[in-house]
């Protein structure tokens, strides 16, 4: 490679902001960021304290890379040019690379809804980027009825956020429990119990069949079963999906979930061009969460970092152990999820559940490794289990009662 290697990095969230931040003080790179958005890079997952004015926008910004990197907020790449090594964007501009990193990130999933087929009526919103937060910020006060669909990890906490702005605040859930992709069944009902001493009303396995609008407008939410709740907000909250097109169409391989497969060095394909973040499908997986963008960022710095100085022997990235968590405030409540939290036969399970203290604990333990684990209430242990899980490691020898407490000695 040459002196200043040119690195081009396609996505300015929170994945290609860390990314830019490490190389760009490296000394023998120049990095140019494309940032669709126009804003600084910014902390994603804040944008729920943002929506509900606990920090205002500028708390969450995270700081501009460092060193030699090319900062082009509010452009879009248009297409990727592999033989002339060049990637153009729709202002006519075209940016040559020697390393070409996708950080393109996720898009809002749109459900299939009668009143969704020419795009947004007015008072319909997606809740995935800063607009989208400031724009709900605006059009939800006092007495504003609106209803979340989609009752995951992004739909629980706009709700909440929403709630704590003064709307009147549905929750429409197709599973059968809130956050059935990180909860079980009682974890899942004590979040619903403390949304609903919020304030916010819950319907769980509630199909929604279409909007009703009126003057391009959204009036109400159809469900399945012929009854309507009366909106004048509108959140989409129905999950995401990797944004992916600028791959396809350079002809770069997709993994079977549907993201740019990409190998433990990160490289696509194309052995010149990685991918990073909620677009990238590693061993199968699409994470979706801000730490493993994170965890991918700082180790693909490593390789380019050592390929860049001669030296090819950073250790590659061998995936990541995500902890899911969620703080709601006016309880508070704290939850946390990580691992494997369905048992297989064979499989030992502690669970604690103290419907007075509005607590629940489980862990799911299997040989001497605890594979995973689900804590609502306190979370006081929280930190030395996930340290257990995410290193692997095995367990002490105590009975397996005394990992949730905090009097076993762990």
């Amino acid at each position: 490679m040459s002196p200043k290697t040119r690195v081009v990095i396609v996505g300015g969230g929170m994945a290609g902001a860390r990314l830019a931040q490490q190389l760009g003080t490296a000394g023998n790179t120049v990095i140019t960021v494309l940032a669709e958005e126009p804003h600084a890079p910014y902390n994603r997952v804040l944008l729920a304290d943002v929506l509900a004015d606990r920090y205002p926008a500028d708390v969450i910004a995270l700081p501009r890379p460092a060193g030699a990197v090319t900062w082009r907020g509010g452009v879009r790449v248009a297409r990727i040019d592999r033989a002339a090594r060049q990637v153009e964007c729709e202002d006519g501009s075209a940016t040559p690379y020697d390393v070409l990193v996708l950080a393109t990130g996720s898009s809002p999933v749109l459900p299939p809804l009668r009143g969704l087929v020419a795009g947004l009526p007015e008072g319909v919103h997606a809740f995935r980027t800063l607009d989208d937060c400031l724009a709900l910020r605006e059009a939800v006060g006092e007495g504003t009825r609106a209803v979340v669909i989609g009752g995951g990890l992004l739909g629980v906490s706009a709700a909440r956020a929403l709630a704590g702005r003064g709307a009147g605040v549905v929750v429409a859930q197709q599973g059968e429990y809130l956050m059935d992709r990180h909860l079980d069944v009682g974890a899942g009902q004590l979040l619903h119990s403390h949304l609903a001493a919020t304030g916010v009303e819950v319907h769980t396995e509630c199909r929604v069949r279409g909007l009703r609008t009126e003057d391009d407008r959204v009036r109400g939410v159809e469900l399945a079963d012929g009854y309507e709740l009366g909106a004048d907000v509108v959140v989409l909250a129905c999950g995401v999906r990797p944004r992916t097109g600028l791959a396809r169409e350079a002809g770069l391989a997709l993994g079977a979930r549907g993201g740019i497969a990409v190998d433990d060095r990160l490289r696509t394909s194309d052995p010149d061009v990685y991918a990073i973040g909620d677009c990238a499908e590693h061993d199968g997986v699409l994470y979706g969460l801000a730490g493993a963008a994170q965890e991918q960022a700082d180790a693909l710095a490593r390789m380019l970092n050592g390929t860049l100085n001669g030296r090819d022997d950073a250790a590659g990235y061998s995936g990541t152990r995500s902890l899911v968590r969620l703080t709601l405030p006016d309880g508070p409540l704290d939850l946390a999820a990580f691992g494997e939290t369905t048992p297989s036969p064979g499989d030992d399970v502690v669970q604690l559940a103290d419907a007075t203290r509005g607590a629940y604990r489980k862990i799911v333990v299997r040989g001497d490794r605890l594979l995973g684990g689900i804590l609502v209430g306190d979370l006081g242990s929280v930190g030395t289990l996930a340290h257990t899980w995410e290193g692997d490691e095995p367990l002490p020898a105590t009975p397996l009662l005394h990992l949730l407490t905090h009097d076993g000695g762990y």
